[in-house]
């Protein structure tokens, strides 16, 4: 299964609510909280589209934030993301 980073923070509702989606879909993610890490705050600033976060990450490429992953989902692309041999 591929494998999903969120780049996140406390007390971050976009964060929350990205990884309440990943969950209710029974998807295993990565939380990487930048809220202490200067390295991951780099990393974040030199992608474009990344102002805010959350910032998420399938097998390595940058999907964009909540919103990002909310409409993949609604359109059946985050599930063939995950399982590309899956009925969509």
């Amino acid at each position: 299964m591929p494998m999903i980073e969120i780049f996140s923070g406390p007390n971050c509702g976009y964060c929350a609510r990205a990884k309440t989606l990943l969950s209710e879909r029974n998807l295993a993610y990565s939380d990487l909280d930048i809220s202490h890490d200067e390295n991951r705050r780099e990393l974040l600033k030199r992608l474009p589209r990344s102002k805010t976060i959350p910032q998420i990450f399938i097998d390595g490429e940058h999907i964009g934030g909540c919103e990002d992953l909310e409409i993949l989902d609604q359109k059946g692309e985050l599930k063939r993301l995950m399982d590309p041999g899956a009925q969509v």
